[in-house]
């Protein structure tokens, strides 16, 4: 065991969070396995990149709850059924934050919600 995973070992045994790192970098494994100090589910929104419990809570206003609920969907739709439930046009960056969360879920790469933005001003 390396000095990293040592002593990455020593702080995690104290923080609740798992020890078990098995790739060369022990931080990704933990962090991707992680987060707000619980573990994740493969089908929880709040796994997939730019979705933290604000945009989930978006989400779940589409009644979308779970990641396959948002493959093949229209990103589009799917904002413009929260602003309309919620009665206010909110900021076009939960657009590209579902436009992510879209793609991701039918299988694409991650990627910053930032770079939907050329996209969704082509759209």
């Amino acid at each position: 065991m390396s000095e990293t995973s040592k002593d990455l070992d020593l702080i995690l045994r104290g923080s609740g969070l798992p020890t078990e790192a098995t790739t060369s970098d022990p931080f990704k494994t933990c962090i991707s396995r992680t987060r707000h100090g619980r573990t994740m589910s493969k089908t929880e929104l709040t796994s997939l990149m730019n979705v933290g419990p604000a945009v989930a809570d978006y989400l779940s206003r589409a009644e979308i709850t779970r990641i396959d609920q948002l493959a093949s969907r229209d990103p589009v739709e799917i904002y413009e059924t929260i602003c309309e439930r919620d009665q206010q046009r909110h900021d076009p960056c939960l657009l590209d934050t579902i436009m992510s969360a879209v793609d991701q879920a039918n299988g694409n790469p991650m990627r910053p919600w930032w770079t939907y933005i050329p996209e969704r001003k082509a759209g």
